[in-house]
């Protein structure tokens, strides 16, 4: 009888360890952790950049830190480019990334979506002495500077530009600039952001797009109290005023309201 008790009770220690692996989700983790590993570029300022001391700020950074924050945990960032950061994601080499990133309808396959906190138009640049292009409908055959696997690139490629690959915003400008890309895509903020900075670059946007596009924080799927708890905290940021204020530091503007 003894022997059957202990079968018995291990046979329940199992399935209990069994249910409580299956409601565990990425909140979980990260709070048995202690800190959030976040993916972020490094190198698309206003949102993700180095200051001069050599440190990391921008938008979305100080909004991943406000997050991390409201979820109770420190913060730690996986920086590295857009293609190996969406691709660290679903590898475990950070939880969620936190660098512009929109909803598509290929992510959704994939990936589950917090509540927007940015709105922001797409921009199109072009070289100050271009005439050639004045909207989205005159970049059929042009040479766009892009990150291909980028919303934006795809966005590009759709309206039947060649990709000029790039790796970050200094190069995008300097190949315009230089006459080895024609045009390249991106939030209006970024552009906005490196020609305050760089006047002497000379670059221009050609054309806004109607709509906002928005910036959201993705995870893998089956993460939905992680999703849950991340609305919360937008929304809680949202209203006692920390989205706008960041948005107005490092935008100019408050674009965090649709």
């Amino acid at each position: 009888k003894m022997k059957k008790m202990l079968c018995l009770l291990l046979a329940l220690m199992l399935s209990l360890s069994a249910v409580s692996a299956l409601a565990e989700d990425l909140l979980d983790t990260i709070r048995t952790r202690g800190y959030i590993i976040v993916g972020t570029e490094g190198t698309y300022s206003p949102n993700s950049y180095y200051d001069e001391s050599n440190k990391l700020v921008g938008f979305d950074v100080e909004v991943a830190a406000a997050i991390a924050a409201k979820l109770g945990v420190g913060i730690e960032y996986y920086v590295a480019d857009w293609a190996s950061i969406i691709a660290g994601m679903s590898s475990g080499r950070c939880d969620t990334v936190i660098n512009e990133v929109e909803r598509t309808a290929e992510r959704e396959l994939i990936y589950d979506f917090s509540v927007p906190y940015t709105y922001i138009h797409g921009a199109l640049l072009v070289s100050g002495s271009n005439t050639d292009i004045n909207s989205f409908d005159d970049l059929n055959g042009k040479r766009a500077a892009q990150n291909a696997t980028s919303t934006w690139g795809m966005m590009a490629e759709s309206l039947g530009c060649t990709i000029v690959p790039v790796t970050g915003d200094a190069q995008t400008f300097e190949l315009i600039a230089t006459g080895r890309a024609d045009c390249s895509l991106n939030a209006e903020t970024a552009f906005a952001d490196f020609m305050a900075k760089h006047p002497e670059v000379s670059v221009r946007v050609a054309a806004r797009t109607d709509t906002a596009s928005s910036s959201v924080v993705p995870a893998p799927k089956g993460n939905e109290r992680f999703i849950e708890a991340v609305n919360q905290a937008i929304e809680e940021l949202r209203a006692d005023g920390t989205l706008a204020e960041l948005s107005i530091r490092y935008f100019g503007g408050d674009f965090t309201e649709n």
